[in-house]
């Protein structure tokens, strides 16, 4: 059980500092890391816990961390890899809070985020790729994406609204899962 928790922690701990953005942005990382690197899920479980994440308040990348890490050890697992995804930010947020303010003034500094953004972008949509491939699965699955990326592209609908009609869809369509 130690190995586990110390395991646990050390890899949410990569994931947190070597992932910029938070996050979406985090989960190839994490699909790296628990799935292909570990083994500790299957890519259904997987999504499914994104999927809880994205809905409970909060930050997916913690929501995640804590689900995966109650699901591997319990309690005391999700405490572990939650305290191991905020660890670098929080170390980052404590250093840089004094010379933030001064440093987003740096001609540097504007340069350095746009690059971020791009690379964030660039993750997000690795993200939505990996996690389609797996979760469109059938021609049901394929019309409720595209209904609700048309409602969310065309019409702005709030994305509570779109998580709430998947689900409901999800229940009605696949009653007995897929």
């Amino acid at each position: 059980m130690a190995t586990v928790i110390l395991t646990l922690y050390w890899t949410f701990l990569k994931i947190g500092l070597f992932t910029i953005g938070g996050g979406y942005a985090m989960i190839p990382l994490m699909k790296a890391e628990i799935i292909n690197g570990h083994g500790w899920l299957s890519t259904a479980e997987f999504i499914d816990i994104i999927a809880v994440a994205e809905i409970t308040p909060g930050p997916v990348s913690v929501n995640a961390a804590t689900f995966i890490g109650y699901r591997l050890a319990g309690i005391s697992g999700a405490l572990t890899a939650t305290l191991g995804v905020i660890t670098p930010s929080l170390i980052l947020l404590i250093i840089f809070s004094r010379f933030l303010f001064k440093l987003i003034q740096e001609p540097a500094a504007g340069s350095f985020l746009n690059g971020l953004r791009s690379a964030l972008i660039a993750l997000i949509l690795v993200a939505a790729f990996t996690l389609g491939q797996s979760a469109i699965i059938d021609l049901t699955t394929v019309l409720i994406f595209l209904i609700l990326l048309a409602a969310s592209l065309l019409r702005r609908v709030n994305p509570l609204y779109l998580l709430a009609v998947g689900a409901l869809c999800g229940l009605l369509l696949f009653p007995y899962g897929v």
